[in-house]
């Protein structure tokens, strides 16, 4: 699981503004970066532009996956991830983001501003704090951990039955042992029964 961009836009009538942005294309060869970034920007104002205002979506590209959220009020996000990182996760990191820089930028700049003249730092920190969607969102940390109780649960049931099979072949046992007993039982008073008559 990998997030590779996180961008705020803002959607314009003609077409969407770019107004902040953090990448992580370490994964890419040194080469490529500068191209898979300038893609990434590309990729994300045209999934704004092309999205309704108050929508949220996910739009996949191969092995990725473009998480938009488009706000009422024009700001809109996007995040570039791989198509394992969880849809819950990168939205709710999109609607904390958007509502952050909407608080922190006033709202006169977003149809004029540019990712120099923005001011708004925290974008880094959140990329590199949601890498890891399971440390980064408590609902996925619960759902790790529910997954890691049921993977327990499951092999305690598997070994209980393991277990099961051999408490039946116990109970057989003891079975057979109660009929040999009954059969001693029945055996001894026919004997005793014997003496007694005489």
């Amino acid at each position: 699981m990998k997030l590779y961009s996180l961008s705020v836009l803002y959607k314009g009538e003609p077409k969407a503004v770019l107004l902040k942005a953090a990448y992580d294309v370490s994964s890419f060869s040194f080469f490529q970066r500068s191209s898979v970034q300038e893609f990434m920007t590309f990729t994300s104002q045209l999934i704004v532009e092309r999205s309704a205002k108050g929508s949220r979506a996910s739009v996949k590209e191969q092995e990725y996956l473009c998480h938009v959220y488009v706000r009422t009020d024009s700001l809109a996000g996007v995040v570039i991830a791989d198509s394992e990182y969880p849809s819950r996760v990168a939205f709710t990191l999109l609607e904390k983001v958007l509502d952050e820089f909407s608080q922190q930028v006033d709202r006169t700049e977003w149809p004029v501003g540019c990712p120099t003249t923005i001011h708004y730092a925290a974008l880094d920190g959140h990329l590199s704090r949601y890498q890891n969607p399971r440390e980064a969102d408590p609902m996925s940390k619960v759902q790790a951990e529910l997954d890691e109780t049921k993977i327990i649960l499951h092999n305690t049931m598997e070994s209980l039955l393991e277990r099961g099979e051999k408490l039946d072949d116990l109970v057989s046992k003891s079975e057979v042992l109660g009929t040999q007993s009954k059969a001693f039982y029945k055996t001894a008073r026919k004997q005793n029964s014997c003496c007694a008559i005489m």
